[in-house]
């Protein structure tokens, strides 16, 4: 089941998703969050491009794929139609409204391959929340709603002249009233003393607090079961009503510990009965009605709630800089698994359709669980990869899992190399499951490295990390390029280099790269060639780095580089 694929989302999930299919949806659609509100919604009806999503240019813009889409919508669902008609006329054809009319489609198709039981969280920002929530109350039903979920993402924010915006939010909606749920077991452990203040009362069984047994009346008619009185309690005459628990995790408790059966019994008064036979019901000297006794040993957590504070980001990055990878809009792993063991059951499936640098696929992997990601840029696809094999016990593409929609031939690999070069670099370091160290913001400031493997060399004390440093090229080749190569990986003391080529290497860069010598590492048997050429057809044919095993390379410091840092900026924190 484990796949990724390189594509656009919406195309894919209605040629490769059958229905309901999917146990949990989790995306986090690009946005920039940081462009000034007010050019989302200038009016764009002069221009010609089409509605799209780049890595990092969050470029959604009116056009004729946007007006398209929109007319679908509009002419083919009615109560969606109607609100994407509205929102038109509301705000205008501008990059918000683009915005809205592309995530529409893709939700509606989201909606389709959501299982019965399954559960949607939309990571978005304030900039789009408010109208990502109408469209997703008319695509998923209003009544499945069940949070609107704040996370901390920063500390603090210097955000003039207003308060500083340091929390994204989470929108959470099923697609059924019977969505999986496993928040009991997955909140916050308490400490004893927390338990104490939580659970007052104590008796032979250990520690507990009344709860309710009753609620309000609602649509509860004199007469009916739940009005009539109990025990002397006459709990109709003061506004309430009997609600006496049948099902949940603490009905299974009370049958599981004390009444066998307790599930089984239909009448209210029945099992007021019941529960007053085992006496599970506390009687109180004062007040107007007794309570459930809940023990702390079926409760002791504190169930998931919808501010998260923990964890806040990559704010600390010296903590974080093993996970951190310079992906503008990574999130931490932590959060994502919380995320995933609430809302998928063990053996479920995941689906991020805007995966990014892959953290929901690293995460649900790590958990056990089965998953799916998509994106449209193959620098995504070339870090979830890399991700996969140094985060998830070297997992590797083709072999344990598949990778749908990249170059499968020399032919695909020179006809994505004209149609976006820097594309093409990041698909050809996936090849060798190197990590990429470039990205858009970034081009041409890689001071010759595309992409870096790592393994730990020594033992004990003399433990090391060692790099070999990646560079590609699509173009044409000379031994020039393996001397610049091989001066790089002097400089940054690394302990190889590998140059990938789409065009075959000349006799002169051969013999270049056998004048460099071999790299002897301390800890493995063996010696590697310092510098090795690599063709793209030669990869694509299975050829890999001859290197000692790779390992987990953690983010370099910058004193540890002799050129300042390849990808953390001089004050230590992560760019925005």
């Amino acid at each position: 089941m484990n796949k990724l694929y390189y594509g656009d989302n919406l195309p894919i999930l209605r040629d490769h998703f059958d229905d309901a299919s999917v146990d949990l949806i989790y995306l986090d659609p690009p946005f920039n969050s940081n462009r000034d509100y007010n050019v989302l919604f200038r009016d764009e009806s002069g221009l010609d491009s089409d509605a799209q999503i780049l890595a990092f240019g969050d470029s959604w813009h009116w056009g004729p794929t946007a007006e398209a889409t929109w007319h679908d919508l509009v002419t083919g669902n009615d109560n969606v139609g109607t609100l994407m008609s509205a929102l038109r006329q509301v705000l205008g054809e501008n990059q918000m409204m683009a915005y809205l009319v592309m995530m529409c489609a893709r939700l509606i198709e989201l909606r389709r391959v959501l299982k019965p039981t399954g559960s949607i969280y939309l990571h978005c920002d304030d900039s789009a929340s408010h109208y990502l929530k109408m469209i997703m109350d008319v695509i998923f039903g209003a009544g499945n709603f069940r949070n609107h979920i704040a996370w901390r993402r920063a500390v603090a924010h210097n955000d003039p002249r207003r308060f500083g915006r340091i929390h994204d939010s989470i929108l959470f909606y099923s697609l059924s009233d019977e969505y999986y749920w496993e928040g009991e077991s997955n909140g916050t452990t308490r400490t004893e003393e927390e338990i104490a203040v939580a659970y007052p009362s104590q008796d032979e069984r250990g520690r507990f607090r009344a709860d309710n047994l009753t609620g309000p009346l609602h649509s509860s008619k004199p007469g009916s079961p739940s009005t009539i009185p109990w025990r002397g309690y006459d709990v109709f005459a003061m506004g309430r009503c009997w609600s006496v628990p049948k099902t949940g995790r603490y009905a299974e408790y009370i049958e599981r510990e004390f009444i066998p059966g307790y599930r089984s019994i239909e009448g209210i008064h029945e099992r007021l009965e019941a529960l007053d036979a085992a006496d599970l019901i506390y009687h109180p000297k004062r007040g107007r009605w007794p309570g459930l006794k809940r023990y702390a040993d079926a409760d002791r957590g504190i169930p998931p709630q919808d501010i998260i504070l923990d964890p806040i980001g990559f704010t600390n990055f010296s903590a974080q800089r093993g996970e951190y990878l310079d992906y503008p809009t990574q999130k931490p792993l932590a959060l994502l698994e919380k995320l995933i063991k609430v809302s998928c059951p063990p053996d479920g499936v995941v689906l991020d359709p805007f995966c990014g640098c892959g953290t929901a696929v690293v995460a649900a992997e790590q958990l056990g669980r089965q998953w799916i990601g998509i994106d449209i840029t193959h620098l995504s696809v070339a870090m979830m990869k890399a991700r996969l094999h140094d985060e998830c016990n070297g997992l590797r593409a083709g072999v344990d899992y598949e990778v749908i929609g990249e170059p499968t031939t020399l032919q695909d690999a020179r006809q994505l190399a004209l149609d976006d070069r820097y594309q093409f670099q990041f698909w050809a370091l996936s090849l060798v499951q190197a990590q990429p160290l470039n990205n858009e913001r970034k081009k041409g400031a890689d001071r010759g490295i595309d992409g870096v493997l790592g393994f730990v060399d020594g033992s004990g004390r003399r433990q090391r990390r060692r790099r070999v440093l990646a560079q590609v090229k699509s173009g044409g080749v000379s031994s020039s390029d393996i001397r610049d190569l091989r001066g790089t990986v002097e400089r940054e003391d690394a302990a190889m280099g590998v140059f990938i080529t789409l065009a075959e290497p000349t006799g002169p860069m051969q013999r270049e790269a056998v004048s460099a010598g071999f790299f002897e590492p301390e800890s493995w048997s063996g010696r590697y060639p310092r510098l090795q050429i690599l063709t793209i057809e030669q990869l694509l044919d299975g050829a890999q780095v001859d290197m000692p095993l790779m390992r987990r390379q953690p983010r370099v410091a910058e004193d540890e580089m002799s050129q300042g840092g390849l990808n953390m900026p001089p004050n230590g924190e992560p760019r925005p």
